[in-house]
């Protein structure tokens, strides 16, 4: 669908010398190549919409080695990617969301995602409540995919009472399908549009787990910029993103990702994570162990 938002005609400000993009949410080594080209087309585009005259000189190549969290804080940030948790939490006042990308997988409805809930290949239980006592693996505490949803799925099954005799955390939703995997741990919940792409590209990754559950829904992982940053901007970064759907360069690119369009979703829906926290919270239930 079309994002584009019309423009108020304003000035383009005085822009710095540089800008920050990060992009990593969803950016595996296996599919570096593919996200280096979807960067290229949408830079393409965004010069053309004259997003440099607002926000400064566009990287021609994504930084991989700096940490997301470090890139989202940076006051030249002019396009990030983060998930919907911490938009609502650490980034609260700070970030705000500008399209919401749209992946075409089994966990996903329009700009909604779902986490699976995995297990070990394996094992026989059929049913989430029979993971009580077991121990969980999360990618982050601060995660709505691997941790908010799942405690989301669990609340109404934790009877008030911890569910998990323990959590591990692995830093990343593949480390934590190895940890399954390993038997390190006996369930994690991992995000939808990541377990989709190592089942698609690189399913030796996911090929000790099963799906035996998946998380209520909640708005997918946002592109995001500053809060402060002018309305005029937010149009050109839209138009880009619209043109980078339709640029027939990037079209492989898409297809490897299932990027199939953007939707502009209203930050106060993000408000959804902060609901499904509040209800685990009233069942007493605030954390995963």
């Amino acid at each position: 669908m079309t994002i584009a938002a019309s423009d108020t005609g304003a000035s383009p400000l005085a822009a710095p010398a540089a800008a920050v993009v990060t992009l990593g949410m969803y950016d595996p080594p296996f599919l570096h190549a593919e996200q280096d080209a979807l960067w290229a087309a949408l830079r393409r585009a965004l010069v053309a919409e004259g997003v440099e005259a607002f926000a400064g000189r566009l990287p021609s190549a994504l930084d991989r080695t700096r940490p997301i969290g470090e890139a989202l804080a940076d006051p030249r940030l002019a396009l990030g990617h983060t998930c919907g948790y911490p938009l609502r939490t650490r980034y609260a006042g700070r970030l705000k969301p500008v399209a919401t990308p749209v992946y075409a997988t089994p966990y996903t409805e329009g700009g909604w995602h779902r986490s699976a809930i995995v297990v070990r290949a394996d094992e026989p239980a059929g049913s989430l409540a029979e993971w009580r006592g077991r121990v969980a693996a999360i990618n982050g505490p601060d995660s709505n995919s691997g941790m908010n949803l799942f405690r989301a799925a669990l609340a109404p099954l934790a009877g008030g009472r911890p569910f998990f005799s323990a959590v591990v955390e692995t830093g990343a939703h593949l480390a934590s399908v190895e940890a399954v995997a390993q038997g390190r741990a006996d369930v994690a919940a991992i995000d939808g549009v990541t377990f989709t792409l190592a089942a698609r590209h690189a399913p030796e990754r996911v090929a000790g787990v099963r799906v035996l559950a998946v998380t209520p829904a909640s708005p997918g992982l946002p592109l995001v910029v500053p809060v402060a940053t002018p309305e005029p901007q937010v149009a050109a970064i839209r138009r880009a993103l619209d043109a980078l759907l339709v640029d027939e360069a990037a079209a492989p690119a898409r297809a490897a990702f299932g990027l199939v369009g953007f939707e502009a979703i209203p930050e106060a829906t993000y408000d959804r994570v902060i609901e499904l926290e509040n209800a685990a919270i009233a069942a007493f239930y605030p954390r995963l162990a």
